[in-house]
């Protein structure tokens, strides 16, 4: 039991867990993925596709975390003007990179080079599945 005085003291509403989280695809192949995504019923997750990935930085703002998806040996470029937006604002950046059974440990490693720099976590996936498990775990 605590007093009346520690009781002030005490936090009285529950935390939220409801957290805003934007996806951005960065090629080809990882746009089709998130496209297929973000036809289901998300509560708190937006997409994006990669060709309007700049377009989607003034949208950060209310973002809490944003998640970058990348197929192993694609060009993964965009990673860099998604992360400095990302690292001005101070928002958090999940990198999943699937790597497909036909892709290389130097086609994985290319892509690895480009967003790693500008990911506090990385995750290397081996099918696109473990892309919605990945999402889901943020909620």
């Amino acid at each position: 039991m605590c007093s009346a005085a520690e009781t002030r003291f005490r936090i009285q509403v529950p935390p939220p867990t409801a957290r805003a989280i934007t996806v951005i695809p960065l090629d080809a192949g990882s746009e089709r993925l998130v496209a297929t995504l973000a036809e289901r019923v998300w509560s708190g997750v937006t997409f994006g596709p990669a060709s309007t990935a700049a377009d989607h930085l003034r949208d950060l703002v209310a973002t809490d975390l944003v998640v970058m998806v990348a197929a192993a040996g694609a060009d993964a470029s965009s990673a860099a003007i998604i992360g400095e937006a990302c690292s001005r604002q101070r928002i958090p950046t999940a990198t999943c990179v699937i790597r497909g059974g036909s892709a290389s440990d130097a086609a994985l490693s290319r892509t690895l080079a480009q967003v790693r720099p500008w990911s506090l976590m990385v995750v290397i996936a081996g099918d696109h599945d473990y892309v919605e498990d990945f999402l889901r775990s943020f909620r």
